[in-house]
């Protein structure tokens, strides 16, 4: 691994990871290498650089969503199309432990970098590649993004309400689980590669299969019972009671379907024969009856506000929540006792509340150490470290090849 001191304590200090990917599922993967230590080196086209420093709200000219994304990562602004760029690259790469790319299977290949020549150049060298399809496959050369990823992995068709048009959750959740997939995937292989003898490799992560790999019991339902899954609104079929309820002032998730759990909280609203019926002693019971159980705790949470609703049941040790906004998280104290607000002074001049570090290591910390960067902000010092000279960068400057 590379013996760098430069980058602060952490649990992957001395990592050093070259990201060539933009917008969601590559970066996110990088970020959250970031925030444990190592040092993420990020390649940006010089003049657009990342398409995500533009996506949804702007302050100061740089998107608010940029700033979580590309925190503790250093940008280089380096023309990977051209030949110069790309020998750059290389440079880097030779000296890195980690290489994420989420370009189209081909493209790295096209530009003389592929696995062969990047795995003899460094063979320590473990690459992340996140596409739509992955690597293989007749899908292989399709153009795919995290939505597709959602559909063809079947959380779409889960996600609304029954005879519906399917709706998205609301974030790019197909990229996220990628990274995810891909950052463990990451941590396997320099685990694989520290006890036996120094070999790198590939992690091959299709957005469809990380959306997949999470979609539980629906292909063996299918598989032993013919069962097609389909669309429930905010129930969560098979096991009951756990639903969404109406109050007076909002809406209550209530997971009741624990066998205790459901007797403490007919109990509570006042149904003590539902609580005592021994058809309902269990999951298989529960769901058989289902309707009548969302009913009657519809009537109770129906006349209540949501604070009401939460206090009681809390008080009855019955798992329920409140569906927060944004506003809610961030003057939830929960959240503030937990760090997972906290405060990020930007390049731009501004501080911005940003999400905390997930997981939580209580020995080795995940850590905010550096606010995003602006395009290319690393350049010079990046490619002094690989050897060139101010005349060398100078040069490739005016040549348009780094910025």
């Amino acid at each position: 691994m590379n013996t760098d001191n430069t980058v602060p304590d952490g649990a992957l200090r001395g990592v050093r990871v070259i990201e060539m990917g933009q917008l969601i599922a590559g970066p996110f993967a990088g970020k959250t290498l970031g925030e444990f230590g190592a040092d993420v080196i990020k390649i940006e086209a010089p003049g657009s650089g990342d398409p995500l420093r533009n996506w949804r709200m702007i302050k100061e000219g740089t998107s608010v969503w940029w700033q979580v994304q590309s925190r503790n990562k250093r940008s280089i602004a380096l023309d990977l199309r051209s030949a110069e760029g790309q020998d750059i690259a290389r440079k880097l790469i030779a000296e890195a432990d980690v290489l994420i790319e989420n370009f189209r299977p081909g493209t790295l290949e096209g530009w003389g970098m592929g696995w062969d020549s990047l795995s003899a150049l460094n063979p320590g060298l473990v690459m992340l590649r996140i596409s739509g399809y992955g690597q293989t496959g007749p899908y292989r050369d399709l153009p795919g993004f995290g939505a597709i990823g959602e559909a063809m992995g079947g959380l779409r068709h889960l996600t609304g309400e029954p005879d519906r048009v399917p709706v998205r959750c609301g974030i790019s959740i197909g990229d996220t689980l990628a990274a995810l997939h891909g950052t463990i995937g990451i941590l396997t292989a320099l685990y694989h590669r520290k006890v036996n003898g120094g070999k790198g490799q590939v992690i091959d992560v299709a957005l469809h299969e990380a959306v997949f790999n999470v979609m539980e019991s629906l292909v063996p339902e299918y598989s032993a019972f013919g069962a097609v899954r389909e669309a429930a609104g905010s129930a969560l079929p098979g096991i009951a009671p756990s639903n969404a309820y109406r109050c007076i002032d909002g809406y209550v998730l209530i997971a009741g379907n624990g066998d205790s759990i459901f007797k403490r909280l007919m109990q509570v609203i006042g149904r003590d024969d539902l609580a005592g019926d021994p058809e309902l002693a269990n999951n298989a019971g529960r769901v058989a009856r289902v309707a009548e159980l969302d009913a009657a705790i519809g009537v109770w949470t129906a006349t209540r506000p949501v604070t009401e609703v939460l206090d009681v049941l809390a008080g009855a040790k019955v798992p329920a929540g409140k569906v927060y906004t944004a506003k809610d998280i961030a003057e939830d104290p929960h959240y503030r006792a937990r760090d997972m607000i906290l405060t990020q002074a930007t390049r731009d001049g501004y501080e911005v509340e940003v999400p905390g570090v997930v997981p939580k290591l209580l020995g080795t910390p995940g850590t905010l150490r550096s606010s995003a960067p602006g395009l290319g902000d690393d350049t010079d010092e990046v490619l002094r470290g690989i050897g060139l000279t101010e005349q060398d960068i100078a040069a490739l400057r005016g040549k348009g090849v780094v910025a």
